[in-house]
């Protein structure tokens, strides 16, 4: 108990001293996980909307392979990006291993398909009719779906905060592809891990307190959103 009261009060002070390292892996977390949030955005959307709009052969298929994907282990899909992207993998070339553009990666692969999968869910839970009355106003199939996803924008902003969840506090893949290098690839879990081993448990809290409290701001942000939406709506 006394640990825990004196990480409380280290994290305090890490806050409001300034500590430029902090400051440094706080903002590099909040780069990473928001980049790789975005891109699976752009890629988790547009293709959950495929799966739950289009009729074609091996759709349950791709459903089950996005749906499986939700629960994909990130050490894991850490292996494999680091395969990948290793000197001798196929993109070495590229020099990516132990850069954040890897931790990018890595979790793009994570939280796509959570996205993809709660997008489809979302859409499929929309009157079926809606459809055909959009497309009977004369609406495109772009303007459908843009009207589609406006009806559905509450559940959709909970795959988005589920998304970035399943990154913020992600760290098997990121140590793996990351390295957690001081001043390049490290981020607040990773250098929770780093401190705890080390047995530095009143760093490891403050800075546990730090991830705590980045998730929670961006997730009430967006809850903010969410909810004034809902209140328009009815």
């Amino acid at each position: 108990m006394e640990t825990l009261w004196e990480g409380l009060l280290n994290a305090l002070r890490l806050l409001l001293s300034g500590d430029a390292e902090v400051w440094q892996v706080t903002l590099l977390s909040l780069q990473v996980s928001g980049l790789a949030t975005f891109i699976s955005l752009l890629i988790g959307l547009p293709f959950g909307t495929l799966i739950a709009l289009g009729r074609f052969p091996g759709r349950n298929l791709l459903l089950s392979l996005v749906n499986t994907g939700m629960a994909l282990p990130p050490v894991v899909v850490g292996l494999v990006v680091s395969i990948f992207l290793w000197r001798s993998g196929p993109f070495g070339s590229l020099q990516l291993i132990y850069t954040p553009w890897a931790i990018v990666i890595a979790q793009v692969i994570i939280a796509a398909p959570v996205v993809a999968g709660l997008t489809a869910a979302s859409l499929q839970q929309l009157d079926p009719r809606l459809v055909f009355q959009l497309y009977g106003l004369g609406a495109s199939r772009l303007q459908m779906v843009l009207m589609l996803w406006h009806e559905a924008r509450l559940p959709l902003l909970a795959a988005l905060m589920a998304g970035f969840g399943s990154v913020i506090s992600e760290v098997g893949a990121s140590m793996m592809v990351g390295g957690n290098i001081r001043g390049q690839t490290r981020v607040l879990t990773t250098a929770i891990v780093l401190e705890t081993s080390k047995g530095q448990f009143d760093i490891a809290i403050a800075l546990s307190v730090l991830l705590l409290l980045l998730t929670f701001l961006i997730n009430w942000a967006l809850t903010s959103i969410q909810q004034r939406g809902a209140r328009r709506a009815d």
